[in-house]
């Protein structure tokens, strides 16, 4: 069976039930809410005592930007991985679906350190 649409093999497996995935398959992977393209994952951030991942960082379309933050431009912001546990988030055909609504998404997101 060939699947097709899926930019990386760890989102791919993801999709199919496997728990497992690299790093570098989420950097550039979109991020959606609402099935519009809030942004693209640009770094991911670790908790290096617990080891254990904290943020996504996210540059954020300019829509979205304004949408959610009220910024002019398209920005960087870092997304608390609680926006991503398990029934708030899944990976899709297209990347990464955020469950809850763009105006909740204030709540998760901060300027990068």
């Amino acid at each position: 069976m060939v699947i097709q649409g899926f930019k990386s093999k760890s989102i791919l497996k993801c999709f199919l039930g496997d728990n497992r995935m690299k790093f570098n398959d989420l950097i550039d992977e979109e991020v959606f809410a609402q099935g519009q393209k809030i942004g693209v994952v640009k770094d991911v951030y670790i908790d290096s005592e617990k080891w254990e991942i904290t943020h996504f960082e996210i540059q954020l379309t300019k829509e979205a930007a304004f949408e959610i933050l009220g910024a002019k431009t398209p920005i960087r912001n870092s997304l608390s991985i609680s926006a991503l546990r398990k029934g708030t988030a899944c990976c899709t055909d297209k990347g990464i679906e955020i469950k809850f609504s763009k105006a909740q998404l204030h709540i998760y997101l901060r300027p990068p350190e």
